[in-house]
């Protein structure tokens, strides 16, 4: 007999037979399960995952659409060009990370290696321009001006050249017609990034990452319009990259082209005066500094006074958009966004804001008739006005006598608007204001006429200007209080010791700034797109419309056609009468005031001109000219920063513009066969069967004989200016700083306390 079972197994051995069973058992079923998971549950989404491993896609730019000016000539569009570019996928895949291969790269087309390859890294935000801002996985461009030779000598020695392509494609052109540049308005292209991929990516206009999007301007503003949707075509391949057959294919569709309601023959006189006139200012010496003025910048709108549409906007200093086409070299960028560069992307015409000076005394009118003051009353015009140990003087210690708030406008009596000011500060109770709310005319005007926020046009980045009012002035004080009582102090300089009034009692509204702000002086700023629409509106009867240079969205097949018709923002806080009685005193600027000198000569029996001057002080910086002007049709307003006087620095380039748009010559009459634009355009250029907008010819010669026009006009009317306190013109030979604007702010010239 035997303990041992006949199995000849051991009770421990059967113990792990048995464990690795249920061990193999159990791996049996999760592979099982793992498969079941696999091929079964989730097998469809595996085998589309396992066929896209096969797929290949080819995509196909969507042609941009044009921008079309209000006739129809093409104010960007596109041209083929032989493109080189570099895929940064290839290159990395080399030992040196393809350096040789750029190196060479850049001797075949004449560049410097070191500006290539700073064309081919990625933005972020250690690296300064030129680099790439797109996906890394796009081909990246290198030029856009190769010529054939250099596409030849690439494509031929394609083993030279891993990663190098030369291909001709649609590249955007600013085309600039009759020299009509509108770069600010028009803006500029760069490609897409993953981040704007990712955010577009469900939305009803995603990103491809072959895109380019617009950066500024109505590229940017209509960007979803004009992009298009790009071709992609779905090839199947092998496992060794072979076309097997063609899995879909999306045709691209291009996009549609804009009209707008810029005239580029008009386009081109704005630009070209508001560049001549800031030339002449440089040559004018100011008296008050010792220096030449410096003219630094300036802008230019010309709007529809009855549809709030744009017919012309400039900006100086500009530049050529066309620099930014293929990629933009480090020395055009520094050119652009550089410290000496005065910022030629702005566009100051929305997004430049300074002291509006005497062109704001509408806003004051309107605020000194709704407070209960008669438009024709009696108010002392004096030399000068005094509070506490302050006096502030009126131009060249003029007295008028009592002269009506009309009146005041024609020759721009600031003393007038002073005491109008300072009477209503202390009816509301002075520093302190009495319990409840303060009545604050001049400022609840400013914010009726549309100051202090966006007027709304259809371009991006617009700034809001400045009503310095009593919350205004709580704010500010609030953020830099610390900052003023730390360097104020009551004995220093100007600066520590407005620092140091700012810092006792910066938050409250002070005589002082009461007086400064109602002749557009102090903490007020305004853009010339606000202005344009004040003065289109005391023209129109009282109407604010939200300006707009988009006019219309057509088509490709040109079948769809999507107007984009005027609106209306508000209503001016004035009755009819009194907009007649403004409107009066505004012709009489231009008849017998400030403007007289500058529009002597001009058919006003036929073509009414209305007019304001100012000229805004600025601490630390020369006086920044205004010019805001209206005739029936158009609006016209013109700064110059550092320049001088209103009248002084703009008044010769906005009398040309007017000549322009209706055919005034030197002499005073109408020639209609060369007026550009003597009533505003309605219509849409026509369409074409094909979709095609048809299109007059540019060939520069319109702005050349706008050009004579201007020289013409310059000789006659440049040399007269008032003589007497009635404003009647007389032969002088008195140089632009030398009239009575600029008499009249050398005089006044510190006795304001002045900051923008």
């Amino acid at each position: 007999m035997t303990n041992i079972p006949e199995t000849g197994r051991t009770p421990r051995v059967q113990t792990r037979l048995v464990v690795i069973q249920i061990l193999v058992l159990s791996l049996l079923g999760t592979l099982g399960g793992r498969l079941w998971y696999l091929q079964i549950r989730e097998g469809a989404q595996y085998q589309k995952e396992a066929s896209g491993n096969h797929v290949q896609q080819v995509v196909q730019p969507a042609v941009r659409g044009s921008i079309l000016d209000a006739r129809g000539v093409p104010l960007a569009d596109n041209e083929t060009r032989l493109v080189v570019s570099a895929s940064r996928t290839d290159l990395l895949k080399q030992k040196d990370d393809g350096k040789a291969v750029l190196t060479k790269l850049a001797g075949v087309l004449g560049m410097d290696p070191q500006e290539v390859m700073q064309k081919v890294r990625l933005c972020d935000a250690k690296t300064p321009q030129p680099c790439w801002n797109g996906s890394p996985y796009q081909p990246i461009p290198i030029t856009d001006e190769a010529t054939a030779k250099q596409a030849l000598q690439i494509r031929e020695r394609a083993e030279d050249f891993p990663g190098i392509t030369a291909e001709p494609e649609a590249v955007r052109r600013y085309a600039a017609p009759g020299k009509s540049n509108t770069a600010q308005v028009l803006g500029y292209l760069s490609p897409v990034t993953d981040e704007e991929i990712q955010k577009a990516k469900d939305t009803s206009s995603p990103y491809l990452r072959s895109d380019m999007v617009g950066r500024s301007g109505l590229e940017r503003q209509y960007d979803a319009q004009l992009r298009g949707k790009a071709g992609v075509t779905r090839y199947e391949v092998d496992n060794l990259g072979r076309v097997i057959g063609k899995a879909k294919s999306d045709a691209a569709e291009p996009g549609s082209n804009l009209v707008t309601s810029i005239d580029a023959r008009v386009q081109r006189v704005a630009e070209y005066e508001l560049d001549k006139a800031m030339k002449a200012a440089r040559q004018q010496y100011d008296k008050i500094t010792g220096t030449n003025y410096k003219a630094d910048s300036g802008a230019v709108v010309v709007m529809e006074a009855k549809t709030g549409r744009v017919v012309a906007m400039a900006s100086a200093p500009t530049y050529d958009p066309n620099v930014w086409v293929g990629g933009i070299s480090a020395k055009d960028y520094a050119a652009l966004t550089g410290k000496n560069s005065d910022y030629p992307l702005l566009n100051r015409a929305i997004q430049g804001q300074s002291a509006p000076g005497s062109t704001f005394k509408v806003v004051s009118t309107a605020a000194a008739v709704e407070a209960g003051y008669d438009f024709n009353g009696n108010y002392p015009c004096t030399s000068s006005y005094s509070v506490g140990g302050q006096v502030f003087k009126n131009f060249e210690g003029e007295n008028f006598g009592p002269i009506s708030l009309g009146r005041a406008l024609e020759v721009s009596c600031d003393t007038v608007f002073y005491g109008l000011a300072d009477n209503e500060w202390k009816k509301d109770g002075g520093i302190n204001p009495k319990k409840g709310q303060p009545k604050d005319y001049f400022f609840k005007a400013a914010h009726q006429f549309g100051l202090g926020q966006e007027t709304g046009l259809d371009l991006p980045n617009e700034v809001t200007g400045r009503v310095p009012d009593r919350a205004w002035k709580q704010r500010y004080w609030e953020a830099n209080k610390d900052a003023w009582c730390r360097t104020g102090k009551k004995n220093g300089s100007y600066v520590e010791k407005i620092a140091y009034e700012n810092c006792l009692e910066g938050n409250k509204m002070r005589e002082g700034d009461a007086i400064n702000y109602s002749i557009g002086q102090g903490d007020t700023l305004v853009t010339p797109i606000q202005e344009a629409v004040i003065y289109g509106a005391i023209s129109n009867g009282g109407t604010m419309y939200t300006p707009t240079i988009g006019k219309a969205v057509v088509s490709a097949d040109g079948k769809q056609v999507t107007e984009i018709k005027p609106k209306v923002r508000g209503k001016l806080p004035i009755t009819k009468a009194t907009r007649d009685m403004m409107d009066q005193a505004l012709a009489g600027v231009a008849t017998r005031g400030t403007a007289a000198w500058k529009f002597a000569g001009w058919p006003q029996d036929k073509i009414p001109l209305h007019a304001k001057t100012g000229t805004a002080e600025v601490y630390g910086k020369q006086t920044t000219s205004w010019l805001a002007t209206y005739s029936k049709d158009y609006s016209v307003i013109m700064t110059i920063s550092q320049a001088g006087t209103g009248s002084g620095a703009s008044g010769e380039a906005v009398r040309n513009i007017y000549s322009a748009l209706y055919g005034v010559q030197a002499n005073g009459s109408i020639d209609n066969k060369r007026a550009l634009l003597p009533t505003p355009q309605k219509s849409l250029p026509k369409i074409q069967a094909d979709g095609t907008i048809a299109a007059p010819k540019i060939s520069g010669d319109p702005a050349k004989d706008q050009e004579a026009i201007a020289k013409q006009v310059a000789e006659q009317g440049g040399t007269t200016a008032p003589d007497d306190d009635q404003g009647t013109a007389a032969t002088t030979n008195t140089p632009p700083t030398g009239n009575r604007d600029t008499r009249r702010r050398q005089r006044r010239r510190g006795s304001r306390r002045t900051t923008a």
